[in-house]
């Protein structure tokens, strides 16, 4: 199984997974017998039997957990240097930590977007019962009523999970970076990842002309990824990374020049790479949490104009005359 063609593990189970690793390594514990000791939910218990049994046969552990599809490439590449370098312990703990965040942004955007979203599915089945009890439509037409604005949300959703899966492969601004108010958020996201996974790879001591790709690769924008592709072909040709980066116009006005500047001059590029991302997930959880508190009040209040509209548009209030009359 190879881990390209398999979706990654969420947040949450990528940060169990790195967690028990980096326990087990720090208690001592053979490579054999740690592998057979891990335990995951559901979801990557195939994944992680494939692991063991790769492991089993003395496969390393960057190796398996790639090929098991456990790891993503770059994971897999952090874990292989600091299998190189000694001990993975740091990394995983460096990656447990990392995913743990993550997980806890997305289980709080989750958790404020629950009560909405049930909101709107109440109102929903409580909006067309009006003309249902009238008789003004039947039972198909109120099916129909409930459905349809599921069918819409979903199709919206595959849309731009469409166009989330192809903007790798646009050309020129992709769609989500034109979106008002979230392509801001968008762009800094992409140039997050790259910073924050180029980090992680120069901390884990890969060299830079290796770990330019591997970052590139986290980028999901077409456009971002193809100017940071000619950062990677600038170092390439022996330029400094602070000069390859001024030419990437995203990060125009951006502090990341400056810590960049500092961490190179400095001999602390790591370092200061990841304090940069670290300074970006702030900021971008503080947008999402904002969206979080707001998105629900819109929610009830269009919920509420349409169950007004509805009521009094269904006519189930208004005076109705006899037929015989």
């Amino acid at each position: 199984m190879a881990s390209s063609r398999v979706k990654p593990l969420s947040y949450a189970i990528r940060a169990e997974l790195f967690l028990q690793l980096f326990q087990l390594e720090a208690a001592g514990l053979p490579y054999d017998r740690a592998m057979a000791t891990l335990a995951l939910p559901s979801p990557a218990a195939r994944r992680l039997k494939a692991m063991q049994a790769l492991s089993a046969r003395g496969i390393d552990a960057a190796k398996a957990g790639e090929q098991s599809g456990l790891f993503t490439p770059l994971e897999a590449r952090l874990v292989r240097a600091a299998l190189n370098a000694g001990s993975p312990a740091p990394t995983y703990r460096r990656l447990a930590d990392y995913y743990t965040q993550r997980a806890r942004q997305w289980t709080a955007m989750k958790s404020r977007l629950t009560l909405p979203a049930v909101v709107l599915a109440i109102a929903l089945f409580v909006q067309p019962l009006p003309a249902l009890v009238s008789g003004t439509i039947g039972v198909k037409g109120y099916a129909w009523q409930v459905a349809w604005p599921v069918l819409l949300i979903a199709c919206v959703v595959a849309v731009l999970r469409w166009l989330g899966s192809h903007g790798g492969d646009a050309r020129g601004k992709s769609l989500y970076q034109r979106v008002p108010l979230y392509g801001p958020i968008f762009v800094r996201s992409n140039l997050r990842d790259f910073f924050d996974s180029l980090s992680l790879m120069l901390e884990a001591g890969v060299p830079m002309l290796e770990a330019l790709p591997a970052a590139i690769e986290t980028v999901s924008d077409g456009d971002i990824r193809r100017e940071l592709t000619r950062v990677r072909q600038r170092v390439e040709h022996r330029e400094t990374f602070i000069a390859a980066l001024e030419g990437v116009s995203y990060l125009r006005g951006s502090r990341a020049l400056a810590f960049a500047q500092t961490g190179e001059a400095s001999g602390t590029l790591p370092e200061m790479l990841m304090r940069h991302a670290a300074m970006e997930s702030e900021a971008i959880a503080s947008f999402y949490e904002q969206v979080a508190a707001w998105l629900p009040r819109i929610v009830y209040a269009l919920v509420a104009i349409k169950i007004v509209v509805g009521i009094f548009s269904s006519g189930a209030f208004a005076p109705r005359v006899p037929s015989d009359l």
